[in-house]
């Protein structure tokens, strides 16, 4: 109906023009219509949405029913300098000004008998969308749906068919001379188990050091998988005169912790998977028989599934989840987020249908709880802190500084971002940046794209040189293995930051030369063009957050579409007649001076209560290198300096705050660690793990730990490119550790700890999704109205990762391979 009504509009020359945004245009319904559910729902827009002109018939009724707002904001719309709210800039950088009269200029241009007749032909083109689109995009946007459809169809009639994994726990012990029995009640030829037991056992990696002279004469618990073919039927089978024969599997050896020590000794969990391949009768049993030889009960506890996944169709699957994961985020089929969300949930899919599908708290489990609480706090930090102008005022500092040169500010801005995320997180320090960032491309027409790239690549370096400084090297450095070692925050941080500058050199010099046509680097549609669409982005925003439930919501919906219809429509006309760039600035001075009258410190109080807050945060980080007071991890820290600021900011209604989170990125992160931990249960990290260790071998016992090196830095890197490096940090660390303790290999721990940091650290600058802080970056960026492609990224980012590391591994090479730093 509304499009009929437009056509009806148009026809009878009724169409809105684009330069009258006078209420009267803007009044679709009676005051009558304006409830107070309606009222509710203008309050919470943004205020550069809400004290709009488009919309003062609401400000108006809420006055006269209400009390007065606060007309601050209504003096910057109805005064001669206009606020242009742009979803670039975020709420803290909306202090851009622009002339309203610049903007006439251009669009009287165009010729006014043409103008109308402009306007009405882009209204018509906006309610008809179907015309414009070809029978190939109609045919590919089809196939899309109908493959996604298919997708969800697949794990939704998995999921019904099949139960939760039933993993079966026993308890028992086994007596000395003792051989224990348990019969599994199963009915088939090839009978393949995945065994679990827990008890006073020795570490795998300790065992493994263990001579086979040595492990002879400790005492030990064997256990193995055995068919017993029967003479007759019987319900009990455990007398020998039943079995005619048997067949038993390869034994399993655990050696067993000190006889002396055994009673309260801490438990440790080992695993393995035994199978037989026999000719099934109707008078055949199978058991898992236990014996020790050790002079006192060894007490355990026993779970197995029965049938496990197979670890090379396990792998097969994972590669075809992860390459799918790729199609849709490279060529952009869907939204990364809904991608990952697919996929994650088409993994559990496939764990299903090989019995492993996981319950709800074990699912939970897998998403990474702390990264998840540290991003959500720091989040919420920020987006108070955006309110005091404080981003605004480093931007200013830093222009003047950089001297309103590209390179200089370029130069400044990575620096400053490789320095704070030795002391932050990277993904704190991308928070912090990222908006100053996106203020200072503003002011100079830059692209702020192609600089947030060069930023969150600097970020990821500096965080590489410290312990605290990237999640994958808090996952290291906490690892007990890896701390057994003899690696602290002092060593870890001295071996590191040598390495990363060499790695600094090379990215300051390679992205030289990238962009030494600095017009790569400049915006190719003028600041009027680009700041109709951010202002369309920022309505259409405020427009898809209603829903369609009620009257009152489609009410305000109706007037939001109202007002993007017209932006667009001068938006067009805007760029049919302005073709080419044209700088605001003309000298460095004048602009700086405009840039310290606009932004400035605008909420002191709140200011040195967020110094207050993120001083804490920082303190309570860096106290994590003392033992004594490592017991609050980096989230919950994070979360207290979040409370504590909500506490001391005093604020009635959190919406707005809670407005700007990116939950659209939390929710990536959530669904990405369930992809990954997916792919580890099908087999594809133990794979990779096992291909590595594989090549190792084959090596000459001294060139091993060139080899090594080289291997772990290049695997890591290339794997962290394309799949998260937090998940994957996790499963790399028990190859290193397993590398590192294997004595066939007799290879040093601590080499292969550096190489496994950079190249998972290193690595995460190869792709959009490689690192948390790339993916945080875009997802503020896009909040701002800068939208990061895969491509875009890849093809920036890629090539620097691989001489990230080439460097890393020569560094590598001479220290542990000519001068033996370990």
């Amino acid at each position: 109906m509304e499009k009929l009504r437009n056509h009806v509009r148009v026809w009878k020359g009724q169409s809105d023009r684009v330069e009258d945004l006078s209420r009267s245009q803007y009044s679709l319904v009676s005051n009558g219509d304006l409830t107070a559910d309606a009222l509710q729902l203008w309050l919470r827009l943004p205020d550069e949405i809400k004290y709009d002109p488009a919309l003062d018939q609401f400000k108006q009724h809420y006055e006269k029913e209400h009390v007065i707002i606060d007309q601050t904001p209504l003096k910057s719309i109805s005064s001669p300098t206009k606020r242009l709210p742009s979803v670039h800039s975020a709420p803290h950088l909306n202090e851009n000004l622009y002339e309203p009269k610049e903007e006439v200029a251009v669009v009287n241009r165009i010729r006014p008998e043409a103008k109308e007749q402009k306007q009405e032909r882009i209204l018509q083109n906006e309610d008809q969308p179907s015309k414009k689109k070809t029978k190939m995009a109609q045919a590919g946007y089809t196939v899309k749906i109908t493959l996604l459809v298919g997708v969800w169809m697949f794990f939704t009639v998995v999921f019904l068919m099949h139960n939760e994994k039933s993993e079966i726990t026993r308890h028992s012990s086994v007596a000395p001379g003792q051989i224990k029995d348990y019969i599994l009640n199963t009915e088939q030829a090839k009978l393949s188990i995945y065994l679990k037991l827990t008890g006073p056992f020795i570490s795998e990696q300790y065992q493994k050091k263990l001579d086979d002279r040595v492990k002879s004469n400790m005492t030990a618990m064997r256990v193995w998988l055995e068919k017993w073919h029967l003479k007759k039927d019987r319900n009990d089978s455990n007398g020998a005169d039943d079995i005619a024969h048997s067949l038993a599997s390869s034994p399993w050896t655990i050696v067993l912790a000190n006889e002396n020590q055994m009673d309260f000794q801490e438990s440790e969990t080992r695993s393995v998977v035994l199978q037989l391949d026999t000719i099934y009768t109707n008078r055949t049993k199978y058991a898992v028989r236990m014996s020790s030889n050790s002079n006192v009960t060894v007490p355990f506890t026993m779970s197995y599934t029965v049938d496990p996944l197979d670890p090379t169709a396990g792998v097969i699957y994972a590669l075809v989840l992860l390459c799918a994961l790729y199609v849709l985020i490279v060529f952009e089929i869907i939204n990364r987020t809904m991608a990952a969300l697919l996929l994650s949930t088409a993994s559990l899919a496939v764990l299903s249908m090989a019995g492993e599908r996981p319950t709800l708290t074990e699912l939970v489990t897998w998403i990474d709880a702390e990264t998840l609480l540290l991003l959500f706090s720091m989040m919420l930090i920020v987006a108070i802190m955006t309110e005091t102008g404080v981003f605004d005022y480093i931007a200013v500092l830093t222009f003047k500084f950089a001297k309103g040169r590209i390179w200089p500010l370029i130069t400044s801005l990575c620096a400053i971002t490789s320095v704070v995320s030795l002391l932050l997180d990277n993904v704190t320090t991308v928070l912090f940046m990222t908006p100053v960032t996106i203020r200072l491309c503003e002011v100079m027409d830059l692209d702020p794209i192609s600089v947030l790239m060069a930023m969150v690549i600097f970020c990821n370096l500096g965080g590489t040189a410290t312990p605290v400084g990237d999640p994958p090297n808090v996952i290291i450095a906490s690892n007990k293995v890896v701390v057994q070692s003899g690696v602290n925050f002092t060593n870890f941080s001295l071996h590191m930051s040598l390495g990363i500058l060499l790695v600094c050199i090379q990215t300051y010099i390679h992205l030289r030369f990238i962009y030494r046509d600095t017009t790569k680097l400049k915006l190719t549609e003028s600041r009027e063009v680009l700041d109709l669409r951010h202002q369309i982005s920022i309505w259409r925003r405020a427009a898809d957050s209603l829903q369609h439930l009620s009257r009152d919501e489609l009410v305000v919906r109706e007037r939001l579409e109202r007002k993007v219809k017209k932006l667009t429509a001068r938006l067009n006309a805007l760029v049919m007649e302005t073709r080419r760039r044209a700088y605001p600035k003309d000298y460095y001075e004048t602009m700086l001076a405009d840039m310290k009258q606009k932004h400035k410190i605008r909420n002191k109080p709140l200011l040195v209560k967020c110094a207050v807050t993120l001083a804490f945060v920082v303190l309570t980080f860096f106290l994590h290198v003392i033992p004594e007071f490592n017991r609050v991890s980096l989230g919950w820290t994070a979360l207290l300096g979040a409370l504590l600021l909500l506490m001391l900011a005093d604020r009635e209604d959190l919406e707005p705050v809670l407005h700007r989170i990116e939950w659209s990125t939390l929710l990536f992160f959530a669904a990405l660690f369930v992809l990954m931990e997916a792919l580890a249960k099908l087999g594809l990290i133990d794979y990779i793990g096992g291909m590595t260790e594989a090549l190792i071998l084959r090596v000459d016992e001294s060139d091993r730990l060139a080899v090594a090196l080289v291997l772990m830095v290049w695997v890591s890197g290339i794997t962290s490119a394309f799949v998260d490096n937090v998940p994957l940090t996790t499963m790399m660390i028990r190859v290193v550790t397993s590398l590192g303790t294997n004595p066939t290999l007799n290879l040093p721990m601590t080499p292969l700890i550096w190489a496994l940091s950079f190249g998972v650290c290193l690595g995460g600058n190869g792709t959009l999704i490689g690192a948390s802080s790339n993916v945080v970056c875009a997802g503020v960026a896009e909040q701002h109205g800068y939208r990061f492609s895969f491509m875009q990224f890849f093809k920036i980012g890629f090539p620097v990762m691989l001489g990230h590391l080439v460097v890393a591994t020569f560094y590598l090479l001479i220290c542990h391979c000519v001068f033996q730093w370990h």
